[in-house]
């Protein structure tokens, strides 16, 4: 192997890191962990979008009663099932973090429904998000705006035949 290429392997590895620790934040509140706190960009016009996060309750049950943000009108606490070929989302009064449990807001489930955005969300950006907990009480969050994972490529299936 030569200097340079094992150089670029260098810097390509700690520009990795640096993103995956720049994306990778967490935040702790008492006994909860609350992981990796996003949204996905929206288009011009869409009012509603989508908070994601993981929490991490270590000690006894708790709740999530609230979540307040600038960047919308309101923040919703959302559950989202799906009934056959229909998808039932509903508002919660609160989430229930049970004592010793994880839970996921993420896509298609659990989630934050920002609504009522007062401009698109752009990927790249962050805003702040208050969340309140019944027993924990308030802790400010960074929410990074990120593209979701793009779906793995197709393979290529061009061939060469020979006749």
């Amino acid at each position: 192997m030569s200097f340079a290429f094992i150089c670029r392997l260098l810097a390509g590895t700690a520009l990795t890191l640096a993103t995956l620790v720049a994306s990778a934040h967490s935040y702790k509140l008492g006994s909860i962990d609350i992981g990796h706190p996003n949204a996905r960009p929206t288009v011009a016009g869409q009012t509603m979008g989508g908070g994601f996060m993981t929490l991490v309750n270590a000690g006894a049950a708790d709740r999530l009663l609230s979540a307040t943000t600038a960047v919308a009108a309101s923040v919703q606490i959302h559950s989202m099932t799906m009934d056959g070929n229909v998808m039932k989302m509903r508002q919660l009064d609160a989430l229930e973090l049970p004592a010793g449990q994880t839970v996921e807001l993420k896509p298609g489930a659990l989630h934050l429904m920002l609504v009522g955005l007062k401009a698109p969300l752009k990927a790249g950006d962050t805003f702040p998000m208050t969340l309140k907990f019944e027993k924990a009480g308030e802790v400010v969050v960074t929410v990074n705006i990120e593209q979701p994972e793009a779906a793995k490529a197709e393979p290529d299936h061009d061939h060469m035949h020979m006749h």
